[in-house]
């Protein structure tokens, strides 16, 4: 009876070490030749959550939790802090954005703040309590006109400069964990537990939902250059749909690195080939072919905190940002290893 333990006790070492040694290719990624992030230090410690700048690129604002706002003159190297007149409550500013010198900010409890002065002076807009869920993002689209989501996936526009709003779908979508915007208009959500995600295109009453298409919970979702989905997903997966046209069409899931493909957060382009994802504990990957080859940048790894939003606002000016006042300003071309 021992030596059938025994026996099978060495066979699972024996499968554990074949297992092992043919994914070893997979295991580690190649490490950057060079790192073109630099970590910018800030006046507060609160976790950051969106950034934009005005039609002037030296001038951007940065917000966060407990009612964080920081400004810049300079292209972002420094910042300093701006504190707001609105009372006691502290805000969980979730989103910025610009359009010339007007922008908007929302955030949460239910707050919506609008300047038409480059962020000179700063105006409270008042919101129906009959609104579903809390602002989450907005993106100023023209003089007076912005479009707003909730956290609960309603979706609404103004063209008067915040006095009134339309809602573009007749029903919210659920409470959502992430939701990102194309350039048409389009909106893909990822639901609260990350079982499914719906699409929504302009001239669309309702929200249209879909399965995930494996048993991995999703994390995030987005857009591509030219309009397919992009999908993290638990586990460190990666997985980009086919076509813009059929959000159930998905190219073969990858899981970038096997030794650390734990939380991976969020996706962004920086060229039409070049993109960007960042996680938790400083993990920053890089493909310079659409996805289908990873680097890692090694140098930003020891940096104690999780970096969850990317954007490149320019294929020249980028920033992660993350827990802690955590920001990286991108200063240079990467290079291939």
């Amino acid at each position: 009876m021992h030596w059938i333990v025994r026996a099978w006790k060495q066979f699972v070492i024996l499968l554990a070490v074949v297992l092992l040694t043919t994914g070893c290719k997979s295991a580690f990624l190649p490490v950057l030749s060079n790192n073109p992030w630099e970590q910018i230090q800030l006046p507060v410690a609160e976790n950051l959550l969106d950034i934009s700048f005005t039609d002037d690129p030296n001038h951007g604002w940065l917000v966060g939790t407990k009612s964080a706002l920081l400004e810049t003159l300079d292209g972002g190297k420094s910042w300093r802090q701006r504190v707001l007149d609105l009372g006691e409550q502290l805000y969980r500013f979730s989103s910025v954005n610009f359009s010339g010198k007007e922008g908007w900010i929302t955030g949460q409890p239910s707050i919506l703040l609008h300047t038409i002065d480059g962020g000179q002076s700063w105006a409270q807009i008042p919101l129906s309590e009959q609104l579903p869920g809390s602002p989450n993002t907005i993106v100023a689209l023209a003089p007076k006109t912005a479009e707003m989501t909730t956290d609960l996936g309603a979706i609404y526009r103004t063209t008067d400069g915040g006095k009134n709003w339309k809602a573009m779908v007749n029903e919210a979508f659920g409470v959502a964990k992430s939701i990102d915007r194309f350039d048409d208009g389009s909106y893909v959500a990822v639901s609260s537990r990350g079982n499914f995600f719906s699409v929504w295109k302009p001239g669309d009453d309702i929200w249209h939902p879909y399965n995930r298409n494996s048993s991995r919970r999703l994390q995030s979702m987005g857009f591509t250059k030219d309009g397919r989905l992009w999908m993290l997903a638990r586990g460190g997966q990666v997985q980009f749909s086919n076509s813009p046209e059929n959000p159930e069409d998905w190219q073969e899931a990858q899981n970038p690195e096997f030794a650390t493909s734990w939380g991976l957060l969020d996706l962004a382009y920086r060229t039409q080939d070049e993109l960007w994802v960042v996680g938790g504990s400083g993990n920053l990957l890089c493909s310079f072919d659409n996805g289908k080859t990873w680097q890692k940048d090694t140098e930003v790894e020891d940096i104690p905190a999780n970096f969850y939003k990317i954007t490149f606002l320019s294929e020249d000016k980028g920033f992660i940002i993350g827990q802690r006042g955590t920001l990286l300003r991108y200063q240079g071309a990467a290079k291939t290893a």
